[in-house]
């Protein structure tokens, strides 16, 4: 079982990785784009280039239409595909200074307790996405500048929160198992 959640969730995460490094790519594209487009309108370019630079901008050579419509999707989609690999890892931010001086027992308790409790934000966070996604299925609405479906975006986020929910489910009952336990089968923010 421990091994199949590894994979879903480094399957998850390499992909929310190379949708990140496209959305990189696209944005500096867009940014070039958009930088030499106000180079072109110079009155500087205008007067040396003339007929080169009207002809470059005629091309197109601007801003990436719609860039700001496919980052807002793809960053939620990675945002939801990095946290599988994050919470197998223990890997959460968290803020141990009185809890550092507590015995085992008692730290195993408390993250058993989180773990319970991220994992029901999830689920509901999850279901929140669904709902919203068969909202906007159901009015048609799309984009502004692109026309795509706004519910494709949720669609997946969606998918990458069902993995989420799965490997959180199944940490929360592995951090309940340590606890009963008195051992770490999971690393900890802690290192442990």
């Amino acid at each position: 079982m421990h091994r199949l959640m590894v994979s879903l969730a480094r399957i998850t995460a390499i992909i929310g990785g190379l949708v990140l490094v496209v959305l990189i790519i696209l944005t500096t594209l867009s940014i070039l784009g958009r930088s030499v487009n106000d180079l072109l309108h110079s009155d500087l370019a205008q007067g040396a280039f003339g007929g080169l630079a009207q002809g470059l901008i005629d091309l197109g050579v601007g801003e990436i239409k719609g860039n700001y419509e496919l980052l807002e999707a793809g960053v939620a989609f990675a945002i939801f595909s990095f946290f599988p690999i994050c919470q197998l890892h223990g890997a959460h931010a968290t803020v141990d200074i009185f809890t550092s001086a507590l015995p085992e027992r008692a730290n195993r308790a408390i993250i058993a307790f989180w773990e319970v409790v991220l994992t029901a934000v999830l689920i509901l966070i999850s279901w929140r996405l669904f709902e919203g996604m068969q909202r906007y299925i159901g009015n048609g609405e799309t984009t502004f500048f692109l026309q795509f479906p706004v519910w494709w975006s949720y669609a997946a986020s969606f998918a990458a929160s069902t993995v989420t929910c799965i490997v959180a489910v199944y940490c929360a009952w592995v951090r309940i198992v340590e606890l009963t336990q008195g051992r770490n089968l999971l690393p900890t923010e802690q290192g442990h």
